[in-house]
């Protein structure tokens, strides 16, 4: 929910201008998802999560325009990945890019969002394919960064893509999540470093855990790490999350921002 609310306050922001855009998603999977199934029923996730926040619905006026949003899905039991909300909220003129490598993956996109004539799909690695494709065109837009993480070089991975994809596209904003796992086995903050000193335009980031940090094992929450970010949104985001955690968190909860590198 977090990379989602921050994904609604940059292509709320992008879409001020009439100018047109490009939105680029590198780890797309389905870009929707059916929480009616016996899976998602399995953990039920959605109950402690998105439903807590849509009770509340109309009292936070920072996380209005994601909850309508998501209002619109869940009635149909349905909860929409990065793609289906940009989707819902870019214009006519507006080009969304769609990686996806796994083969079941891809086509699941392709079903959800095959359909929408201002989309091309890829089934491609997301990093080599944003790459060949970079800088879009148009060239104003953004890209979305959420790997898997499931192997340690990843993170380098992310790194080097970042720092080729900045020269390519120097204009482009982009949004990188990452995961907050228990301090053993946290590499988000060697791969911040190693982002910093890649020396981008700018490097603004923010945290958000809902539980104290585990000794061993598991994720407490996320970040994201954003370059170019438009003016104002850091502090949107700021001002969104101490609902977040003051709705969802648990005794230990909390969250942080920091320029690492500010804008010139």
């Amino acid at each position: 929910m977090f990379k989602h609310l921050c994904q609604v306050l940059l292509l709320n922001k992008l879409t001020e201008k009439a100018k047109p855009l490009c939105y680029v998603d590198t780890h797309s999977a389905a870009g929707l998802y059916d929480l009616g199934t016996d899976m998602a029923n399995k953990t039920a996730e959605y109950s402690d999560g998105i439903d807590k926040l849509l009770q509340r619905s109309g009292q936070y006026p920072e996380i209005t325009d994601y909850l309508a949003l998501i209002s619109q899905f869940r009635d149909k039991d349905l909860y929409p990945g990065s793609p289906a909300i940009a989707a819902h909220l870019l214009r006519e003129q507006d080009k969304l890019i769609l990686m996806e490598l796994h083969n079941n993956e891809v086509e699941n996109l392709r079903a959800n969002m095959g359909r929408d004539p201002r989309v091309a799909i890829h089934h491609r690695d997301g990093f080599e394919g944003t790459l060949a494709i970079a800088p879009p065109e148009p060239k104003r837009g953004m890209v979305l960064i959420d790997p898997p993480y499931e192997q340690a070089r990843e993170y380098q991975d992310v790194v080097n893509f970042i720092q080729k994809l900045h020269k390519k596209w120097p204009v482009g904003v982009v949004a990188l999540w990452y995961p907050l796992l228990a301090e053993k086995r946290n590499k988000a903050p060697a791969m911040l470093d190693a982002l910093a000193k890649v020396q981008p335009a700018s490097l603004f980031i923010a945290e958000c855990w809902v539980k104290p940090q585990p000794q061993e094992l598991g994720m407490y929450g996320s970040g994201m790490a954003f370059i170019n970010l438009p003016w104002q949104v850091d502090q949107q985001i700021e001002q969104l999350l101490p609902i977040l955690t003051s709705l969802l968190g648990q005794t230990g909860a909390g969250y942080r921002t920091e320029w690492l590198i500010e804008p010139a």
